[in-house]
C-alpha cells in the first residue's frame, strides 16, 4: 500500500468506490509537504461511507494534528493556479473556501495575493486547528464551523466558492452511481442551491474540482439562470473542473 499525505491509490479507490485504480501517485498531484505520512494510512475508513461523516473527520483530524500535518485532495494549488487566475482576474474577490480540511490551498492562494478568503468546515477540530495555525501570518483569513448545505451568510455575499472533492464526501454511501441513493440527491442540491443563494447574481462564480465525470455531476450543477462550463484536466488520469456562473 502506498501511504502518503497525498491521495494514495487505495484511499482514492475507497472514496470513490473504485473497484480498479492501478495510477501511481504521482497522477493524483505533487507530493504534499508532509512528515506525517503514516498518519494517513492509519486513518483510513473501514467503510466507505464514513467519509460522509463529522464524526470520522473530527477524529481524522485529531490524529491528524501532529507538526504542520496537511492533506490535498485533487490537484495542487500549483496545478490549478492558471485556471483559477482566469476565472478570478481580481485578487480582491471575497471567496469562499467550502470543506476547506486541513489543505494548503487556501494558504496558498493568499501567498498568491488571494487575500479576502473565508473558509468553512463541518469539522469543528481541524477548524480550530486551522484558525491556530494561520490567525498570525495570515490573519485576514476566516475560519467558521459550518455546513455547506445550511450556510450562515447573507444572500449576495461571496464572489466565488470553491468546492475540492467536499460534494464527493457525500457521495459516498452504497447504491447505484447511475441511481444514487434520495439523501445524497439532497445532500448535494442543498450545497448547490446555498452556494448558488450566497454568490453574488449576475457575476458570482462556483468551482468545484472533482474526478466525477459530467453524466454523474451535472444533474447537481445546472440550474435555471446560471451557466455551466466543464474543463477536463489531467493526461493520463483525468479530473474535471465545473465553473457555474450566476
Amino acid at each position: 500500500m502506498i501511504c502518503s499525505a497525498q491521495p494514495s491509490t487505495v484511499e482514492v479507490r475507497k472514496f470513490w468506490n473504485l473497484n480498479v485504480v492501478q495510477k501511481q501517485e504521482s497522477l493524483f498531484g505533487q507530493r504534499l509537504r508532509s512528515k506525517h505520512d503514516d498518519t494517513l494510512c492509519m486513518n483510513l475508513p473501514s467503510k466507505n461511507e464514513e467519509y460522509g461523516t463529522k464524526e470520522y473527520w473530527n477524529q481524522r483530524y485529531t490524529q491528524e494534528a501532529a507538526e504542520d500535518a496537511h492533506f490535498d485532495w485533487f490537484r495542487s494549488y500549483a496545478d490549478l493556479a492558471p485556471f483559477i487566475r482566469d476565472v478570478m482576474p481580481d485578487k480582491k474577490s471575497r471567496i469562499l473556501m467550502l470543506g476547506c480540511g486541513n489543505s494548503k490551498l487556501s494558504e496558498e492562494m493568499w501567498e498568491d495575493g488571494y487575500k479576502n478568503i473565508v473558509n468553512i468546515d463541518y469539522s469543528s477540530v481541524v477548524v480550530e486547528q486551522m484558525r491556530q495555525r494561520h490567525q498570525a501570518v495570515r490573519p485576514e483569513m476566516e475560519w467558521h464551523e459550518m455546513d455547506v448545505r445550511d450556510l450562515q451568510f447573507d444572500d449576495d455575499a461571496f464572489d466565488v466558492a470553491i468546492d475540492k472533492g467536499t460534494m464527493d464526501a457525500m457521495m459516498t454511501s452504497k447504491g447505484d452511481v447511475w441511481d444514487p441513493p434520495e439523501q445524497i440527491v439532497q445532500d448535494c442540491t442543498k450545497e448547490v442551491d446555498e452556494v448558488l443563494r450566497v454568490l453574488r447574481k449576475g457575476r458570482g462564480v462556483f468551482l468545484y474540482l472533482t474526478f466525477g465525470q459530467p453524466h454523474f455531476r451535472k444533474r447537481y450543477l445546472m440550474r435555471p439562470g446560471t451557466t455551466l462550463e466543464i474543463k477536463e484536466l489531467g493526461e493520463a488520469f483525468h479530473y474535471y473542473l465545473y465553473v457555474i456562473r450566476t
